[in-house]
Formats: C-alpha cells, sequence, structure tokens
C-alpha cells in the first residue's frame, strides 16, 4: 500500500512540475507582452521579419507587420492580464496537485479533458505531429489523473 501511495505521490508531483511550468512560461510571455507596451510595434514586426530574413513585401509577412499595426496598448494590457490569469490557475493547481489535494486532481482532470475533444477535431483537420504529440501527452495526463481519483476514492471508503 505505501509503495502505490509513494507511486501515485510522485505522479502526481511529475504532472504539478509539468503544470508549474506551463504557468511560468505563460507568466515570462505575458511579461514580455508588457515589454511591448508603449513601442513603436511596426518598427519591431519589420525588424523581427528582417532578423529572420523574410521578405517584408511577401504574403505572410505582410499579414504579421500589418497585424502589428492594428494591436493597441489596451489590448497588449488585456493580453497580459489573461497570461496572468492563466499563470495563476496553472501555479495553484501545481500547488494543489504537490501537496495531493484532492480538488487539484478534479480540476486537472476537468481542464485537460475539456480540451480532448477539440485536440481530437483539430487533429483531424489539419494532422501534424505536434497537435498529436499535444494530444497524447493531454491523454496521459488526463487518464493519470483520473486513476489517481479512482484510487482516492477506493481509498477513503
Amino acid at each position: 500500500m505505501a509503495v502505490r501511495g509513494k507511486a501515485k505521490r510522485g505522479g502526481l508531483r511529475v504532472v504539478a512540475v509539468f503544470e508549474a511550468l506551463k504557468g511560468a512560461v505563460v507568466l515570462l510571455a505575458g511579461c514580455g507582452v508588457l515589454a511591448l507596451v508603449h513601442k513603436d510595434l511596426h518598427h519591431i514586426a519589420v525588424r523581427l521579419v528582417l532578423v529572420l530574413h523574410m521578405n517584408p513585401a511577401r504574403h505572410y509577412p505582410g499579414i504579421f507587420i500589418d497585424a502589428a499595426n492594428r494591436v493597441t496598448d489596451l489590448q497588449l494590457w488585456m493580453l497580459a492580464a489573461s497570461a496572468l490569469t492563466f499563470a495563476a490557475v496553472r501555479l495553484a493547481e501545481a500547488y494543489g496537485l504537490w501537496h495531493e489535494k484532492r480538488w487539484a486532481e478534479w480540476f486537472g482532470f476537468l481542464s485537460g479533458a475539456i480540451y480532448l475533444p477539440v485536440e481530437v477535431i483539430e487533429i483531424f483537420r489539419k494532422p501534424d505531429w505536434a497537435r498529436v504529440t499535444v494530444f497524447l501527452v493531454n491523454v496521459g495526463v488526463v487518464g493519470y489523473l483520473a486513476w489517481a481519483l479512482k484510487r482516492s476514492s477506493k481509498s477513503r471508503r
């Protein structure tokens, strides 16, 4: 019984680290977005296209540059606030999973499972290795959390 408890704890901690990493990456991205507030996004977009050795007159680089022209400071603030919210939720989930909180197991299970149908549709719409990999990782996490929840309910009885 103790070995199974350690296995569950170890698995939950792996998922917790994964969720914490997602939260940290999005938090860093949000900080990066804040660094763009009050900046000349057109100039930044053109320089990025040139650094990547792309022709700004071509179709996709042109779309990127035009989009950068339309972004407002308010939109950047809203994007950064959204990133902060997402990161806070992921970090709270990671904390709960690390400490083996049942609410975090349920939250992780439900928040992962809700994406599965969308991921399947995306794979059928435009299959590639990245979509399949994201789907498989999410299935693994959701499946593991379902197993952990089932084990928790059995041990409570």
